[in-house]
């Protein structure tokens, strides 16, 4: 069977469907994550919704929809429990999030034990940590598109207050914006975003979603409506490219796709028109050239003022 065969096979359009939509609202929403230097809230909200998903299995059984809202409680209780600690207790910011989310997975790894000992019932965190997006079924499509309008419509009505408050909190707190509040939906909105790309590259990897892609936006462009653009399409780009790289060589999507993003990252870090490596190579020596020329003229120029010439000068100069 050829490649575009494959593609055409129905499990082949869910998964890509699934990965597209998992990458544009993953895409557009890191960038507000790197910007408020909440990297690493992504990463421990993914392994804190274990024990939501625990919880809802010993209410409704195996559900999606009960594991989608059980993940969403527990992502939203981790994000508030890591708030707190932040503000209350004297424990820097990255350990709060430390305490908190290692606490939340070691709870749901131990209510996953409890279900298997007591239930008989065998939960296999390997989708849960490394996503299926191969198995998608119609209800984490929905789940998905569901998702990823409410996101993206949350962005695009509420853009002011979040570029003030992301850039001046004072400001936006004078303006009467609920900074408070607005954290908090973000983080509603962080939570729906990493359960819904589960199914897609599991918790490990869903920080690469969320990261990666608005990291490489940053380098691209310095105005934040073009860098969520640019976010989206590399998000969407990273994700149906690892789902296709993981097709041909047969391996898991999940990897593939943070994989994909990570070498988009590396080619705009070196290759970006204004803030690539190279870029700021070539400019750093057209300097240096312009700073030589200038200074071979300023000898040029005392010469024909009568000035007795100075080789050893002029020597230095051109170099």
């Amino acid at each position: 069977m050829d490649f575009w065969t494959i593609l055409q096979q129905e499990w082949a359009i869910r998964a890509l469907l699934a990965s597209t939509m998992v990458g544009l609202m993953c895409g557009v929403l890191g960038v507000f994550l790197v910007l408020r230097h909440m990297s690493l809230v992504g990463d421990a909200l993914g392994h804190a919704i274990l024990p939501g998903v625990v919880v809802a299995f010993m209410i409704v059984g195996y559900n999606t929809l009960g594991f989608f809202f059980g993940a969403v409680a527990a992502g939203m209780l981790t994000a508030i429990g890591i708030t707190w600690i932040q503000q209350n207790v004297r424990t820097k910011n990255d350990a709060a999030i430390g305490i908190v989310f290692t606490a939340m997975f070691s709870l749901g790894v131990m209510g996953i034990s409890w279900i298997s000992h007591e239930e008989g019932v065998h939960l296999d965190l390997k989708d849960f940590l490394f996503g299926n997006v191969l198995g998608v079924a119609d209800q984490d499509l929905w789940l998905a598109a569901m998702t990823m309008v409410f996101v993206l419509a949350s962005v695009v009505i509420l853009y002011r207050p979040l570029f003030v408050s992301t850039f001046q909190e004072v400001l936006a707190r004078t303006m009467g914006i609920r900074v408070q509040t607005l954290h908090y939906f973000l983080m509603l909105m962080l939570s729906f975003a990493v359960v819904a790309s589960l199914q897609t590259v599991g918790v490990i990897l869903v920080v690469a979603m969320l990261i990666t892609p608005a990291s490489t936006a940053l380098l691209l462009s310095k105005r934040l409506k073009w860098v969520l653009v640019w976010a989206g399409v590399l998000g969407v780009v990273s994700a149906v490219s690892g789902l296709i790289v993981a097709i041909l060589l047969e391996t898991t999507p999940g990897p593939a796709i943070a994989v994909v993003a990570t070498l988009l990252y590396l080619l705009v870090a070196l290759f970006a028109p204004e803030r690539g490596l190279v870029a700021r190579m070539v400019q750093k020596l057209r300097l240096r050239w312009r700073i030589e020329e200038e200074d071979v003229l300023k000898h040029v120029f005392r010469m024909s003022d009568g000035e007795p010439p100075a080789p050893a000068a002029i020597a230095e100069a051109l170099g």
